[in-house]
């Protein structure tokens, strides 16, 4: 008999093996295919740890890693929203609420409330260690979309304007990655990657 705390455990983790099907707008390098968000929350943790050195001086980058994790499995009830989209990122505000109800309570009670908590706070970004996080989910998919000349922004007519406006919240989280981030605009516009 597997002990309900335990079942509780696996149950989570099979459900968020859900995550996997949940394709996004970005293309990943090589093949070009779309990325899902498992690939996207790997990506990212790799990323926090070596590009820690720009994150603010004191940061825990143990949590870093658990809201970047987590920051998505909201997707899978609610899907993905293109970040360019204003007004389907408005719809995907009740949606994410939704998912977290359903999801995160598939733990036993003391792990929900954690998962919930660090979920808000990435949500909320008013931590350091949030606007980091926020950080490297923003420059990631313009990583990606720059080294894969752009198709994504292409196939969805994205415009140097949106994408500035977008991301302008890099510089929150690391003022470094974010001039990084204004260079790697600047320079997909010069080869035709996004419009001006």
């Amino acid at each position: 008999m597997v002990p309900d705390r335990l079942a509780r455990q696996l149950d989570f983790i099979l459900e968020i093996d859900k995550a996997k099907q949940i394709l996004r707008r970005n293309r990943i390098t090589g093949d070009r295919r779309r990325e899902n968000d498992a690939e996207h929350a790997w990506h990212m943790s790799v990323m926090a740890m070596l590009l820690a050195e720009y994150a603010p001086a004191g940061i825990d980058l143990t949590r870093v890693l658990e809201m970047i994790l987590i920051h998505d499995l909201v997707e899978i009830d609610a899907g993905d929203a293109y970040i360019y989209d204003a007004e389907a990122r408005r719809r995907q505000q009740p949606l994410e609420q939704a998912a977290a109800e359903r999801i995160f309570p598939l733990l036993p009670a003391d792990q929900a409330r954690l998962v919930r908590a660090l979920w808000e706070e990435f949500e909320a970004r008013e931590t350091p260690e949030a606007r980091f996080a926020g950080a490297l989910d923003r420059l990631h998919p313009l990583l990606l979309n720059f080294h894969t000349e752009g198709q994504a922004w292409r196939e969805n007519g994205t415009r140097k304007s949106q994408v500035l406006d977008r991301n302008a919240s890099i510089a929150d989280g690391s003022p470094e990655l974010w001039t990084y981030a204004r260079q790697l605009i600047e320079q997909a516009v010069e080869r035709g990657y996004l419009d001006e």
